[in-house]
């Protein structure tokens, strides 16, 4: 779906909330402003945002730095309820059977992006970065290829 309309609100979700899901979210705001309300989560918080995908985001200009991982029982627990969204992207198999059988009885859109996960990619500095670009490079081709180019900073206030 090429260039497709842009959802009022978007969940993203993988395994940690601590990679993916927090680059998906912050490169979305990036490039599509608040024209979307957009969010992140994973199937559980129990790691902090991975300094690798700190560095690659502020290569963009997007700080992730103060991103605080939270899972989707965290949403709940906060009243962050899944089925307000209208489209829920999954960035790993567990995060998608996880959304696929908590929405179940909800109308919204959920989609599967295969997107690698490079923190285990790598043993030296250099080498790990070139993953976690990677990474980045395949969630950027994604958003553009479903919402359209990105727009002007002065479009996306």
């Amino acid at each position: 779906m090429a260039g497709g309309a842009l959802p009022e609100s978007i969940l993203f979700c993988c395994d940690h909330n601590s990679v993916r899901s927090p680059m998906a979210e912050g490169l979305m705001k990036k490039f599509y402003g608040t024209r979307a309300y957009v969010q992140s989560a994973g199937v559980h918080s129990d790691r902090e945002i991975d300094g690798f995908t700190i560095a690659v985001c502020n290569e963009m200009g997007i700080d992730l730095a103060r991103h605080r991982s939270r899972s989707f029982d965290d949403m709940q627990q906060w009243g962050d309820d899944m089925s307000s969204y209208d489209l829920v992207v999954a960035l790993t198999p567990a995060s998608q059977r996880q959304v696929l059988e908590m929405t179940r009885y909800y109308h919204l859109d959920v989609e599967y992006w295969p997107i690698i996960d490079p923190s285990g990619i790598g043993e030296t500095r250099d080498e790990k970065l070139v993953a976690y670009r990677k990474a980045r490079d395949q969630l950027i081709e994604r958003l553009v290829s479903r919402f359209g180019p990105p727009m002007d900073e002065e479009e996306t206030v």
